[in-house]
């Protein structure tokens, strides 16, 4: 019995390297300030790459922009703001910690997605909040 075990655990790893996968898609990031993908799209999940939004105006204007910018990305691929699971947000204050939330918590359905919020020191193009989102269909 044990030996018929250890056999079955030898080739679990042949086994499971026949399993067909599910085909990976990379979404062109157009105008991008990186070389990235605007997305990418692996069997049921899509991940969103960092979104920033319109800068010159008011936090809570970027942030909504922000927000629009990675909802475009997910209607793409016939998601929504409800089929995230996870997020990441950057600022480059997080004295806007509670502003972000208020306008974050408006615009994603609750039960909300994990989340990681990160200060950072700058962003591309000087935005001041950057989100990048998984989503799951």
């Amino acid at each position: 019995m044990v030996h018929r075990i250890a056999t079955a655990l030898t080739l679990l790893p042949l086994t499971l390297s026949c399993v067909s996968t599910p085909a990976t898609r990379h979404v062109a990031a157009e105008g991008a300030l990186g070389p990235y993908s605007a997305a990418v799209v692996s069997g049921d999940f899509c991940f969103v790459s960092g979104k920033i939004g319109e800068r010159g105006q008011s936090f809570a204007h970027e942030v909504e922009t922000t927000i629009d910018a990675v909802e475009a990305e997910l209607a793409r691929e016939g998601l929504t703001l409800a089929d995230v699971v996870a997020s990441t947000v950057y600022l480059t204050d997080m004295g806007r910690y509670g502003e972000l939330n208020e306008i974050y918590g408006g615009r994603f359905p609750a039960p909300y997605p994990a989340r990681a919020c990160v200060a950072v020191a700058a962003l591309p193009g000087e935005a001041r909040v950057e989100i990048m989102v998984t989503a799951r269909r």
